[in-house]
Order: C-alpha cells, then sequence, then structure tokens
C-alpha cells in the first residue's frame, strides 16, 4: 500500500478516542505523533486510511486488543531512575522513622523506573516489611516493568550503593543491560489501572506517587484522578506530583509538606 496521511478530521478521531479513554488530551501540535505512532498499525492491517482503522478500534464492534495497542501507543511513557531526586530524599526520611509495614503506590509506573527506584531505596531499611505497587494504563510498558531489564545508561542516576546492591550487569547475550535483583523485584507488583477509574481494588497506601501524568489531563479530568488517588492513600499519607505540575483550582483535603509532597488530612 502507498503511504497515508492523517488528515484533520481524522486527528480529531483519536483525540476523542484517547481522551475518552485514558483522559489524555492530545493539543493540535500533535498530530504528527499521532500519524508516526500510528503508522505501522496502518500499515499492519493494509488499511487505506486512518479512519478505517479508527473504525478497527473504535467502530460498533471495535477489536478489544488491538484498541488496547492503540491506547498503549497513543499514551506517552517516559520515564527514568530517581527522577526528581528530592522526593526521594523525603521518602527516605519518612522510611527512617517509620514502624511496622509500608505500601507505596506508582501510579503512573510506565517501565517500571520509579517503581524499583522507591523500591531499592525502602529494601536498605530491613525492619520494615514493604511492598511497591505500580499500575499503568498500558500493558505494553507493564510488561517490560515485569521483567525489570533495563539498558546500561538507565543506571546513570541510580545511587552507586545501591546500584552495586540491587542492580545485576547483563553478561554474554545480556551484554548492556542491568537486571534488578529478585529479591527487590519480588516486593514488587505492577497492574493495569485507569486513573479515571477508582482503584479500591488496591488496597490503602501510606504513599503514592503521582508524577508527571496530571499534565496530560485537562481541569476536569485531574480532579477525577487525584479524587481516585488520594482516596487510596491513609489519613496521614502522603502524596507526591511533579514538580512541574500544580493542584491549583482542584478540590482536595491536602496539605502542603514541601515543593511537590502533600500530606492526607
Amino acid at each position: 500500500m502507498t503511504d497515508v496521511e492523517l488528515s484533520e478530521r481524522e486527528f480529531g478521531l483519536f483525540r476523542d478516542f484517547i481522551y475518552h479513554y485514558a483522559g489524555v488530551k492530545l493539543h493540535d501540535g500533535k498530530s504528527a505523533l499521532v500519524s508516526s505512532r500510528l503508522h505501522k498499525r496502518v500499515r499492519h492491517y493494509n488499511l487505506s486510511s486512518y479512519s478505517d482503522y479508527y473504525q478497527l478500534i473504535a467502530g460498533k464492534d471495535p477489536d478489544a486488543v488491538e484498541q488496547q495497542l492503540a491506547i498503549d501507543l497513543l499514551t506517552t511513557n517516559e520515564t527514568y531512575f530517581y527522577r526528581e531526586p528530592k522526593h526521594f530524599d523525603f521518602l527516605q526520611s519518612l522510611a527512617m522513622t517509620h514502624t511496622g509495614s509500608m505500601r507505596v503506590w506508582s501510579a503512573a509506573s510506565s517501565t517500571g523506573e520509579e517503581a524499583y527506584s522507591i523500591a531499592m531505596l525502602l529494601a536498605v531499611h530491613k525492619r520494615i516489611n514493604w511492598e511497591v505497587v505500580g499500575t499503568d494504563i498500558s500493558q505494553t510498558v507493564l510488561t517490560q516493568a515485569r521483567r525489570g531489564v533495563y539498558p546500561i545508561q538507565a543506571s546513570d542516576q541510580i545511587p552507586q550503593a545501591l546500584l552495586k546492591k540491587y542492580c545485576l550487569k547483563g553478561v554474554g547475550n545480556a551484554a548492556g543491560t542491568l537486571r534488578i535483583d529478585a529479591d527487590v523485584r519480588q516486593h514488587v507488583s505492577f497492574q493495569h489501572a485507569n486513573l479515571k477509574s477508582p482503584q479500591n481494588g488496591l488496597g490503602q497506601f501510606d504513599v503514592a506517587f503521582l508524577r508527571n501524568v496530571m499534565i496530560y489531563f485537562d481541569q476536569g479530568t485531574k480532579q477525577q484522578v487525584l479524587n481516585n488517588v488520594v482516596s487510596q492513600v491513609k489519613k496521614g499519607g502522603y502524596l507526591f506530583i511533579g514538580h512541574a505540575e500544580s493542584l491549583n483550582g482542584l478540590q482536595h483535603q491536602l496539605t502542603l509538606v514541601q515543593p511537590a509532597v502533600y500530606q492526607v488530612c
């Protein structure tokens, strides 16, 4: 087939699609992004237009597997180890004084770097029974996260002491990669979740990381997601958001503790 182009009308269809399913607001300048991410799927089915692909994922009888794949392709998954390190300094101070068990939620975990960063930090504190739960709307990134294998270059931000203790350097066919230690991975689980929906089945958490995801939502979806996440955090627990994000204009029962860190009242 010859290459097809994404029309303005078709871009509007996919913009509405991803907003409906994931709450992600694609701005007008994102047409090239949508085209590039879906191009291979249009070619895969030998379709003559992006409209035909839209019917496949959102028509009367949508293909559920392909629909999930389209959601995976259209959601942003950028992340890296120890992103925004001041949050980890704060988590470290909590872990040093915490007693009993600690559950931490990485609410938009993507490929798992955030969840494993949390896990390596908590693993040092042997007196704490801890658990990290990572969730994401993309099944593709969750599969990668469960493997716990990353390019060796991804280790640049990991503190050296934790890198040596909890990361295994690949050899042979795995050269150029690192793998998170099994003792750490056994305390980390990953589940599929759409933050637009209540997540009562996850249980309660002491800390929730909701970082660098709300910037993609409009105000109404931000409020919806914030409510769903905060409802799973214990009273007195903490919510971390990205330093580039704000809760301005949103209703909540949270107290600002330090930049981008809130306590549930």
